[in-house]
């Protein structure tokens, strides 16, 4: 690269960065704003490979350009459409760092400082999420693979203690491994199972009740019907109703049967921070694995996610990548590759550094108990309005609706409140019904925008209905 070159990149990089921050000065006016769809966008981008070299500032110009009509805000403050943070600022301006140091954070002596600041964010992640002390911490994209490296640590444990090496010798000619799950799990549990060959049709399902939390004499039953090594799946924030299996009732369960036990906490977890939610999750702390966000309730950006494993060297021994030309670990610290799936991967823990420290334990609870009281506001400010059904108790930060008690009127006043565009909500299926479902998850998410998106969904459905 010439120092022309050089002083071109460095020129669109400031242009990115300007043009970066009006969009977040103004993102609150943008979610008013239709977006282009997929196939608009495709038109617009879709061009022959160039044949020559193009020039930095031009491209980042002509991108923002064309990429603008279809950038759904999602950090806007009444984004309730899927449990997504805010990606807050502190979080977005140490991710730009990261990006411009280029550092890989696969070892000690690629990346000291990103690997340091990984040591100490996952200190302070166990200790706000109050979780073992003990317990390692891998950074990766998110609860999908989060719940996939914990599993994969699982495997290894329970088929140790029956005597085989699953890292060395395989699945084949395994004792079978049997994986109990609540009926209403999320769908990335499913895939950490399949990528484990495991089989996500394999389960065997716990029966729940209306809020999707497993039944602890079900889940009893279920231990009990079978042998061998087993694997235990439960989860704290279920994607609809946002409750939490009860912990202190199946852990011991699982315990006692050898069993180990994962939560999928991927934005439930987070309620330990919040001192009048905490006691939905009593005793998830004794589990051997979570998995969980950041880029939900701790508002980094994406592509950030925590796989916690309560023995660490199970988990070093399900992910640990070794090669000649790799610095060998330094005595009892941490190894960043040794907890991931990944040997090259960006520095994640740098914007978990940047954003525990922007809230701290008080900013972390007073944002969940935030967002909590306002989905609550909201659900009860719509049960309110003749013809909206209020599907079940608002225990977190999720809470579900129908419309006339009826499929189609439930989709149309959805997709009139998209249209409208005052806020972005979505729908989805619980109990076989169509509902449109809620999603209070961002640090931008105020009272007032509450009451407008009230207002709005209202108006929306009396459209539907008249």
């Amino acid at each position: 690269m010439t120092p022309h070159e050089m002083e071109a990149g460095l020129e669109a990089m400031e242009r990115a960065a300007r043009e970066a921050v009006r969009y977040r000065r103004g993102v609150a006016s943008a979610e008013t704003n239709p977006v282009a769809t997929y196939r608009q966008m495709l038109e617009v981008f879709d061009a022959p490979l160039p044949e020559q070299p193009g020039e930095p500032d031009a491209i980042i110009a002509d991108l923002i350009a064309r990429a603008t009509p279809g950038v759904r805000a999602a950090t806007a403050p009444r984004f309730f459409g899927w449990v997504i943070g805010n990606s807050h600022p502190t979080g977005v301006a140490a991710d730009w760092l990261v990006s411009a140091w280029g550092q890989n954070v696969g070892n000690l002596t690629s990346a000291p400082a990103a690997a340091a600041m990984e040591t100490v964010a996952a200190n302070w992640l166990l200790e706000v999420l109050d979780l073992p002390r003990e317990a390692s911490v891998g950074y990766v994209t998110g609860a999908t693979v989060a719940n996939f490296v914990c599993l994969a640590a699982a495997r290894s444990e329970v088929l140790r203690r029956a005597s085989w090496d699953v890292e060395a010798d395989g699945l084949i000619g395994a004792p079978p491994v049997r994986v109990l799950i609540g009926a209403d799990a999320h769908a990335t549990v499913f895939s950490g199972l399949k990528y484990l060959g495991l089989g996500a049709r394999r389960v065997v399902t716990v029966e729940t009740d209306a809020l999707g939390r497993m039944l602890p004499s079900a889940f009893e039953r279920a231990l009990a019907a079978g042998e061998g090594p087993v694997i235990a799946i439960a989860q704290a924030g279920q994607i609809n109703t946002g409750a939490s299996d009860p912990f202190d009732q199946i852990a011991p369960l699982a315990k006692a049967a050898g069993a180990w036990l994962h939560v999928d906490g991927a934005f439930g977890l987070w309620g330990r921070a919040a001192p009048t939610r905490a006691d939905q999750l009593i005793g998830v702390d004794q589990a051997d694995s979570w998995a969980t966000d950041g880029h939900k309730w701790l508002q980094t950006p994406y592509d950030c996610g925590f796989a916690i494993v309560r023995d660490a060297e199970a988990h070093r021994r399900a992910m640990a990548i070794t090669a000649s030309y790799l610095p060998p670990a330094q005595g009892a610290d941490r190894e960043p590759s040794a907890y991931v799936p990944e040997l090259s991967r960006r520095a994640r823990g740098v914007g978990t550094w940047a954003m525990l420290r922007q809230f701290g334990r008080a900013g972390i609870a007073e944002l969940v108990e935030r967002d909590c009281r306002i989905a609550r506001d909201m659900a009860a400010a719509l049960a309110a309005e003749p013809g909206v059904e209020l599907v079940c108790e608002v225990v977190l930060n999720q809470f579900m609706v129908r419309f006339g008690d009826d499929d189609a009127a439930t989709l149309a006043t959805v997709e009139r409140i998209q249209a409208d565009a005052v806020a972005f909500i979505g729908a989805a299926t619980w109990r076989d019904r169509w509902v449109m479902r809620v999603s209070v998850s961002s640090a931008a998410t105020t009272e007032k925008d509450g009451e407008i998106t009230v207002a709005a969904v209202i108006a929306a459905w009396r459209a539907v209905r008249d």
